[in-house]
């Protein structure tokens, strides 16, 4: 049985970061905001993605620093603890508890309904609760979908389904390390995970259909993770098909079989191949757009073709960039349109303005946390050529750096910046190497900023860093 209608100002569907920040801003300015969550309030990043693969591959990435340098590798023995690093993981998740995040949002003001979130016409949503309950929500100014996405499996595999293969959730939420594991996949949760099982003990393969790793990235960002997966002892095979798995009961041992008749026999096997929007069960049809599609917004992140500047999608579900930051952004972005329209005033959707989700598409940074390290922001080469854009590329062997040398010893390594010949802008910029995620942000600043070559070379990097492999990248901009 539906309840009577209960009005809101603003209501979100999906209590990830996404949806968080949303619900954070419009509360903030003062609308009356209900958030809608199915599962844990924290989506997907606090509990099966971000937080708990991060905290896997720090030890790791401690373990080798430490090796890297004479004098205190003789200080490392043994091994990395499991059980120590996956206690350490479980506290990251809060144990898969959302108490906390559940008291940050009754503090901030904002209300939570816990149930499935579906459309039901304008304004409207409808939560299905545990008792089966529902409850009808109406929105005066917005609805926001927050539902992120989802790991898709390859439907053509026979018997993959009922083999229970692991996804991103079960990798990284593991309670024990596999004896043996099979990785499908050369993205991003493919080589993170190859890297942190890797690590904890597993004997790992990791199979990928293509002819290298990381593939939207710049070609040598792949080639270095390769050898540095396959020096850890993982097992990477190119230009792999498995053609069927088999796992009889859905417990036990598990057996890919490959394109070559080749059988694999693992203890759990990770398919990594992809995702989908959560949006088949969120009742699209009610507002004519098609289930389990993702959905389409204009820079604001309101939603193209329903009328009525009503209906937004932030984070995964529009699919400007399925990464967590960028999903926050987005909702920066969203929360802001959704108050201006509210109080009648005018979106400033011009590119940079407060409205104007402009960096989805000119620099959205990405770090990539395996053994060597991989940072990366804008149009790699390939995608500025593709673009029509007149670039070049300025590469530099980080290892050269004297700031590099001496946080490794042997340090291995590249830089790249990809540089706009006409308008004399960074475009992109690709770092491989240990440590290097802490140069991503200076590279964002020049890429979102569009800072002029001729201003950074002005911006002097300290001595002895890393950082100063920037003077190299820029003087051969400069020529």
């Amino acid at each position: 049985m539906t309840t009577a209608p209960e009005e809101y100002d603003v209501i979100v569907v999906g209590a990830g970061p996404t949806g968080e920040n949303v619900a954070d801003r419009t509360a903030a300015a003062g609308l009356r905001t209900v958030i809608v969550e199915s599962e844990l309030v924290g989506g997907e990043c606090s509990y099966w993605a971000c937080m708990p693969s991060k905290a896997l591959l720090r030890p790791v990435a401690a373990l080798a620093g430490a090796r890297g340098v004479a004098g205190a590798r003789q200080a490392v023995g043994g091994a990395l603890d499991p059980a120590a690093v996956l206690a350490r993981r479980d506290s990251f998740t809060s144990h898969w508890r959302d108490d906390g995040q559940v008291k940050w949002l009754r503090d901030t003001g904002i209300e939570l309904v816990r149930g499935h979130g579906r459309l039901a016409g304008e304004r409207k949503v409808t939560v299905e609760g545990e008792d089966g309950g529902e409850r009808l929500l109406t929105a005066r100014y917005a609805v926001a979908v927050c539902t992120g996405s989802r790991p898709v499996l390859p439907p053509d595999v026979p018997g993959l389904a009922e083999a229970r293969p692991w996804t991103n959730r079960e990798a990284t939420g593991s309670p024990a390390v596999p004896g043996r594991l099979a990785v499908v996949g050369g993205g991003v949760v493919g080589v993170e995970m190859a890297t942190a099982w890797r690590a904890l003990g597993s004997e790992v393969v990791l199979l990928v259909r293509g002819e290298g790793l990381l593939p939207r990235m710049e070609p040598f960002a792949g080639e270095l993770v390769t050898e540095g997966l396959r020096a850890a002892g993982v097992d990477v095979r190119f230009g792999v098909s498995v053609t069927a798995v088999e796992r009889p009961g859905g417990g036990g041992e598990v057996t890919l079989v490959l394109a070559d008749g080749e059988r694999l026999a693992a203890d759990e096997v990770l398919y990594a191949t992809g995702r989908a929007p959560r949006t088949a069960d969120i009742g699209l049809e009610q507002v004519g757009l098609k289930p389990g599609s993702w959905l389409e917004v204009d820079d604001s992140c309101t939603v193209l073709g329903v009328e009525g500047e009503w209906l937004y999608a932030a984070g995964d579900v529009n699919h400007r960039a399925l990464l967590t930051h960028q999903g926050k952004y987005q909702a920066r972005i969203t929360g802001a349109a959704i108050v201006a329209r509210a109080q009648r005033r005018p979106l400033d959707t011009a590119r940079w303005g407060a409205h104007a989700a402009s960096a989805d598409s000119a620099g959205a940074p990405q770090v990539v946390f395996t053994e060597p390290e991989v940072a990366a922001v804008g149009l790699t080469l390939d995608a500025a050529e593709r673009a029509g854009l007149r670039v070049r590329t300025v590469d530099h062997d980080l290892g050269a750096v004297a700031g590099a040398s001496l946080y490794g010893d042997d340090y291995r390594g590249k830089a790249r910046v990809v540089f706009d010949l006409d308008r004399q802008v960074l475009v992109g910029a690709s770092f491989v190497g240990p440590g290097v995620a802490e140069l991503l942000h200076s590279a964002t600043v020049a890429v979102v900023g569009e800072v002029p070559i001729d201003r950074l070379w002005h911006a002097v990097p300290a001595y002895p860093t890393i950082s100063e492999v920037w003077l190299r990248l820029l003087e051969g901009c400069r020529g």
